[in-house]
C-alpha cells in the first residue's frame, strides 16, 4: 500500500504523520501518477495551519512530478507511462497521487522529474506575476522580495530576460551570492538597512515600478514606500504573516498607488493558459535561460523537518520531498 503524508488535524509540523493510504482507481477524468517527487511551498504550511482550510483529513502537496500509472476512461491528456507534472490539487506528499487530468501536463525529456517538480507552482507564480499581474517591460525597475528564495530566484531571471532592472532583498551575504549569480543588479539586506530608504537611493529617489512581494506582515509597508508614482505592489504571499486591512487612501497618499494580492488559480483558468505557462517554463529549463535552483531534498518521511526549515527560513531555492 502506498505511503503518504496524512494530516488529521491542523496545527504545526507535529502534526503531519506518515500513513499507508489506498487511493482507489482513477475516475473518468483522473490519473494516477507514481510520484517522483513533490514540491514544499508555503502555502502547504498555510493549510497545514488552517490559515487555509481544508476538508480533514487530507493529503497535503499541491504539485508533484512522476509518471503516469493509470488513466480514467475519459483521459485525453496524457496516457500511461507519461512524465507528466501538475499544481494546483493537494496530495503531492505520497508515492501515488490521484490527480484531475485536466492539470497535468507532460514533462519534456531534457528536463527531470526533481525539476519539473521545482518548476511548476512557484514557476507558474513568477509567470503570471511577470506576464499578467505586471507585465515587465525593458528598462522598468522591479524589486523582489526574497530575492533567494524559490519564487524571488525565478522572479530575478524572468525579469532580467525581459529587459529589467532588478533590485533584491535578502538576509544574509550567502543569499546575496545567489540573488546576484541568478542576475540581481542590486542586493539590499534588509536587516542591515531600511530596504525601502536603499530602493529610493538606488532609483533617485523616484522608486521603483512594480514590488513584488511574497513575504507579508513584515515587508507591505516597506514595499509601499518603495513605489513610484503609479507603481504596483503584487502581493502575492505571506510568508512572515497575513497584511492588515489597508486604507484605500493609503494608497492615494503613495502616489496613486496600485495593490493587488493575485493568487495562481486564477491565472490557469484554461488548459491553454497553463500550457502557455509551462510550455514557456519548460522550454526555458530545457534551453538552460531558466536555473532552477533545489536548495533541500528531503525524504517524505521528514516532511515534520521540511517544514520546520521552510519556516525557519533556513532554505535556499526549491524544497522537494522524495517518496
Amino acid at each position: 500500500m502506498p505511503t503518504a503524508i496524512r494530516i488529521q488535524q491542523t496545527g504545526g509540523p507535529e502534526v503531519l504523520e506518515v500513513a499507508d493510504v489506498e487511493i482507489g482507481p482513477p475516475g473518468p477524468r483522473e490519473v494516477v501518477v507514481d510520484v517522483a517527487a513533490a514540491g514544499v511551498n508555503y502555502i502547504d504550511t498555510y493549510q497545514r495551519s488552517g490559515i487555509y482550510p481544508m476538508t480533514l483529513p487530507y493529503t497535503p502537496g499541491l504539485e508533484g512530478a512522476g509518471t503516469v500509472s493509470a488513466v480514467g476512461a475519459e483521459v485525453t491528456e496524457v496516457t500511461m507511462g507519461d512524465r507528466v507534472a501538475w499544481q494546483g490539487h493537494p496530495g503531492g506528499y505520497a508515492q501515488q497521487a490521484l490527480v484531475p487530468a485536466g492539470i497535468v501536463v507532460r514533462v519534456p525529456d531534457a528536463v527531470s522529474a526533481e525539476t519539473a517538480a521545482a518548476t511548476m507552482l512557484q514557476g507558474i507564480t513568477a509567470h503570471y506575476l511577470l506576464n499578467s499581474t505586471h507585465p515587465v517591460t525593458e528598462g522598468e525597475t522591479v524589486l523582489v522580495h526574497a530575492a533567494a528564495g524559490g519564487v524571488g530566484l525565478l522572479l530575478v531571471q524572468l525579469a532580467k530576460a525581459k529587459g529589467a532592472r532588478v533590485i533584491g532583498t535578502v538576509s544574509t551575504e550567502e543569499k546575496e551570492r545567489l540573488a546576484r549569480e541568478a542576475g540581481a543588479d542590486e542586493v539590499i539586506r534588509y536587516t542591515e538597512e531600511d530596504f525601502a530608504e536603499a530602493a529610493r537611493r538606488l532609483t533617485g529617489g523616484e522608486g521603483v515600478d512594480v514590488v513584488y512581494d511574497g513575504v507579508g506582515a513584515s515587508t507591505y509597508e516597506g514595499s509601499l514606500k518603495s513605489l513610484r508614482r503609479r507603481g504596483l505592489l503584487a502581493l502575492f504571499g505571506a510568508a512572515s504573516g497575513p497584511v492588515p486591512p489597508i486604507d484605500p487612501q493609503r494608497l492615494n497618499a503613495g502616489g496613486s498607488l496600485f495593490l493587488t494580492r493575485p493568487k495562481t488559480d486564477d491565472h490557469v483558468v484554461t488548459r491553454e493558459e497553463l500550457e502557455w505557462r509551462t510550455r514557456e517554463l519548460f522550454d526555458a529549463v530545457a534551453e538552460g535561460s531558466l536555473g532552477i535552483r533545489i536548495g533541500a531534498r528531503y525524504p517524505l518521511a521528514q516532511a515534520r523537518q521540511a517544514h520546520e526549515d521552510l519556516q525557519g527560513r533556513r532554505t535556499t531555492g526549491k524544497v522537494l520531498l522524495l517518496p
